[in-house]
């Protein structure tokens, strides 16, 4: 089983959830988070003087999946968070040892 975290434009959220339910993921996590990669924030106006924003606004999405659903999770991911531009985003993936369904105790492959 495998934790895929991926960092998204908050704007592209809609786009990655449809292409995953397309694919027959089941559920996810997200929370609202900052940050900044190679493009170190960006300058905006604020009553007509410059500032600098160091973090951007990202979408920060979970999710938990069998091995075989990986490389097609992945690739939803990408293809629908992609604008080729700085700030696209990043996808983590972890090892998951163990996942227990808390209503059923259900586990493991069974609880995703």
């Amino acid at each position: 089983m495998k934790l895929i975290r991926a960092i998204i434009k908050p704007e592209r959220l809609h786009a990655v959830k449809e292409k995953l339910n397309e694919i027959g993921v089941k559920g996810m996590t997200i929370s609202e988070v900052k940050g900044f990669g190679h493009q170190k924030g960006k300058t905006e106006f604020y009553r007509g003087n410059p500032v600098q924003v160091h973090f951007l606004p990202k979408t920060q999405i979970f999710l938990a999946v069998s091995d075989d659903k990986k490389d097609a999770v992945i690739s939803a991911i990408t293809e629908a968070a992609k604008t080729g531009k700085y700030g696209d985003g990043k996808i983590f993936i972890n090892n998951l040892e163990e996942v227990v369904r808390i209503r059923t105790g259900e586990k493991n492959e069974e609880a995703l």
